[in-house]
């Protein structure tokens, strides 16, 4: 396969067959720099050399009654993760201060549960309003399932960003959680679209899918229309039901971040949960495909140094988006 050719087709309106995007995720390593290639030619059309910083801050941790299989906070997991319940507003405030002061220009405000109270909702939008009085920083919200009422005053407080994660394909969902269904995180995403709010859903790949799988995730994002797209690879930890799963390499993750850049070529593709673990020495390259990285730690796990990612882009030559707006070059 022409990686630059089917490049050049992307940007130009064309949507990937079957054949084609299953060559991408079956290709030889020896292939891997050439696919990249062809990856960064989308990534540089549309976003430049530009790279956008998130951070995560887990507000409220463990005591979920969901049974995901991925999940340490999860009813059904025995990790030894520590719990506790919604932070006050001053604690999430701080935080956002403190991830301004890294660069970071998205700041994702998460909690676990199926949904959030009214009490941790109405905590939230109060940080919120103050974080956007003070900071120049766009907020994403992950509080699980929302109604309309929900999502209408998010918006109203100043969130422009709602993460809730398709996680797998329709097809393989059944074997990941039963206690949600596929159809209950589709309806969520439309309801943030619904109260003008930018959706923002993505994967975990490394649960045991087929590759068929992953390429109907890529689809489905498309036709959600997800303006972000972050592409977690499973970090498998211990005490949870996916614990013994342990399948990816760093080269196979690359050709998935490049798959899901010629799938969907005009968004924000961000490297997240599981990045240093799974791309270990290959993290830059990854960069080449996807335009968005998070800095600092994760919901249970632990990421690496600020300061390591800053190197990173200073290595390859990228910078850091603070607009965080696409640029047309």
């Amino acid at each position: 396969m022409n990686w630059m050719e089917l490049g050049k087709e992307v940007i130009e309106g064309k949507e990937l067959s079957q054949a084609e995007a299953l060559s991408i995720l079956e290709s030889d390593d020896d292939e891997l720099l050439s696919l990249l290639q062809g990856a960064f030619m989308i990534r540089k059309h549309y976003f430049g050399k530009k790279v956008k910083l998130n951070k995560i801050i887990n507000t409220k941790s463990g005591l979920c009654p969901e049974d995901c299989g991925y999940c340490s906070q999860s009813s059904v997991s025995t990790a030894p993760i520590e719990k506790y319940a919604m932070m006050d507003k001053d604690t999430i405030v701080e935080g956002a201060e403190k991830a301004f002061k890294q660069n970071v220009r998205t700041y994702c405000i998460v909690a676990s549960g199926r949904g959030p109270l009214n009490r941790d909702l109405n905590t939230v939008i109060e940080a919120v309003k103050e974080i956007k009085s003070n900071y120049n920083m766009k907020i994403c919200a992950c509080l699980g399932i929302l109604n309309d009422k929900q999502a209408q005053s998010l918006k109203e407080a100043g969130v422009e960003r709602y993460n809730h994660n398709i996680n797998t394909s329709a097809d393989h969902h059944s074997q990941i959680t039963n206690s949600h269904t596929y159809e209950d995180r589709v309806a969520t995403l439309e309801k943030v679209k619904t109260a003008g709010i930018s959706p923002c859903s993505g994967v975990i790949v490394g649960m045991g899918e087929s590759r068929s799988d992953i390429i109907k995730m890529a689809e489905a994002l498309r036709e959600i229309n997800a303006d972000s797209i972050p592409v977690n690879f499973l970090h498998a930890i211990p005490g949870t039901p996916l614990e013994h799963l342990d399948d990816l390499n760093p080269r196979y993750c690359l050709k998935v971040l490049a798959l899901f850049r010629f799938i969907n070529p005009t968004k924000e593709i961000r490297i997240s949960g599981g990045r240093e673990v799974n791309l270990r020495s290959l993290q830059p390259l990854g960069l080449y495909a996807a335009n968005s990285i998070f800095v600092g730690d994760y919901l249970t796990t632990d990421g690496q140094e600020t300061t390591a990612d800053h190197q990173i882009l200073e290595d390859l030559g990228f910078e850091i988006d603070f607009l965080n707006e696409p640029v047309q070059v």
